[in-house]
């Protein structure tokens, strides 16, 4: 009886994961995930030209609150400037501010290309971070396959060791 318990115990106390395990668990995976990140980033520098990440400088500019704002503050500026009449002498573009419609259509001609071209290469990219997720998820599950087919076995022979000792018990 006292057999069976001290069994009991030490299955329990195996199965539990430990908090400095599992802290070391995530420090591992924060680890790789990092260095994954950062042998992409490295690839990136290495295999763009200069123009492209430039677009993609313009692309990540031209799509934040912080070029929404800043285009806010000039449009209204602009408008403020040219509709004032203290400022009649030194108007340059009066109603219906034919001239800031064309700096827009240029601005707009040139940001969506460019802004296109980076998400093709962001697209790329996370195609190759998806095709590297597959593997590590693959290698994964090949590992969780090959635990399990060896927690199987221990638990068979288990099994075995526990008739062995009931025969034992029973002589």
């Amino acid at each position: 009886m006292v057999e069976k318990e001290e069994l009991t115990e030490v299955e329990n106390d195996d199965n539990k994961l430990h908090p400095e395990r599992l802290k070391r668990i995530d420090q591992l995976v924060g680890h790789y995930q990092a260095e994954i990140i950062r042998q992409l980033d490295n690839d990136y520098s290495h295999h763009t030209k200069w123009s492209d990440r430039l677009a993609d400088k313009i692309a990540q500019f031209g799509g934040s609150w912080r070029f929404i704002i800043c285009f806010g503050l000039f449009l209204s500026a602009w408008t403020i400037w040219n509709s004032l009449l203290i400022t009649k002498s030194m108007h340059f573009d009066s109603p219906p501010f034919i001239l800031l419609n064309l700096v827009l259509s240029f601005i707009a001609a040139f940001q969506a290309p460019i802004i296109m071209m980076s998400q093709n290469r962001q697209a790329a990219r996370d195609k190759h971070e998806s095709i590297i997720d597959f593997a590590i998820n693959y290698q994964a599950e090949e590992e969780i396959n090959e635990t399990q087919v060896r927690l199987q076995n221990i638990e068979n022979q288990l099994s075995e060791i526990k008739e062995l000792l009931k025969q034992q018990k029973a002589e």
